[in-house]
């Protein structure tokens, strides 16, 4: 992952002593860091890193009412939410589940871009975008239909490794994702004809109904909770017969969770629900894991859904 996101006070003095303080912090000194860091608010009270790292370091401690406070004290003196303090609460048990900051999710990835396929590819196994293809191979195979399309659009394409899945059954790719960085890093594949920066909700909603005949989503759809709207959307841009396609972590549950990790997991009787409400066919719901983290795998599926 990148490095913690810093937004300055404005203040040199509390800046430094924020710096102390994570120097503290990593080195395991967590109740000094802490005090210094409550010094720090009381110098720059809207320091919202300090807020940030104050509640990473209480929950840390175990002082689990002190960590919410820090966290909210953060979301409030960022309304964007860069440092995703809400996604905090909400695995405290603070808030109810909601779609996560988007300024978070573009922060977060135009941080992480730079970097981005090396994490995914050397240190996490990721094996999403074989997984998807498999799966809509699969579908077609089974439709007795050829397994190409000439249009297609890429939900969340980060550096472009979905679509390098699916370059030689695709004419024309558009990549659409929130962080500007991680669309610099897909320009760079040849692989696309089109991009827009937006979510995927708003992506989807400025194209042309019928106007996609396969839509793709590898490990994008974790950052969204409520998959109502996306395929809601995808329903309205699909050409009849064509698909969509994404890849989900999930639970034992019931519902939709936030998990340990900040990304959103869909339990499979959720995912027949909202795919059949959506008014798209179920062609293909299967277990697959699309990382390893920790040396276990992240427990996943692989949805593809048909437009009748």
């Amino acid at each position: 992952m990148p490095p913690p996101l810093f937004l300055s006070s404005g203040d040199l003095i509390a800046d430094r002593r924020f710096e102390f303080a994570r120097d503290l912090q990593l080195k395991g000194d967590l109740a000094a860091a802490a005090d210094l860091l409550d010094q720090t608010v009381e110098l720059a009270p809207d320091f919202v890193s300090a807020w940030f790292t104050l509640g990473e370091i209480r929950l840390e401690l175990g002082e689990h009412d002190a960590a919410i406070a820090a966290f909210r004290r953060a979301r409030d003196a960022d309304r964007q939410d860069r440092h995703g303090a809400s996604l905090r609460l909400m695995r405290l048990g603070a808030e109810a589940l909601s779609d996560m900051p988007k300024a978070y999710v573009q922060t977060l990835f135009d941080q992480y871009a730079p970097r981005f396929e090396a994490a995914l590819l050397d240190h996490l196994s990721y094996r999403g975008p074989a997984i998807l293809f498999k799966a809509v191979l699969a579908v077609r195979a089974a439709a007795k239909q050829p397994a190409f399309f000439k249009r297609a659009i890429d939900l969340g394409c980060g550096t472009g490794l979905a679509a390098a899945a699916f370059a030689r059954q695709v004419d024309r790719f558009v990549g659409i994702d929130l962080s500007p960085g991680m669309i610099e890093q897909a320009r760079g594949t040849g692989l696309y004809a089109e991009f827009e920066v937006a979510d995927m909700v708003e992506g989807l909603a400025g194209r042309p109904e019928t106007s996609a005949d396969l839509i793709i989503a590898g490990d994008a759809m974790v950052y969204v909770s409520d998959l109502a709207p996306v395929l809601a959307q995808a329903r309205r841009v699909l050409a009849s017969g064509g698909l969509v396609a994404f890849t989900l972590e999930t639970h034992e549950g019931d519902g939709v969770i936030l998990g340990a990790g900040l990304r959103y997991a869909h339990a499979p009787s959720h995912v027949r629900d909202v795919v059949q409400a959506a008014g798209l066919s179920l062609a293909h719901l299967e277990a697959a894991s699309p990382r390893t983290e920790d040396n276990v795998p992240v427990p996943g599926l692989v949805v593809v859904a048909s437009m009748p």
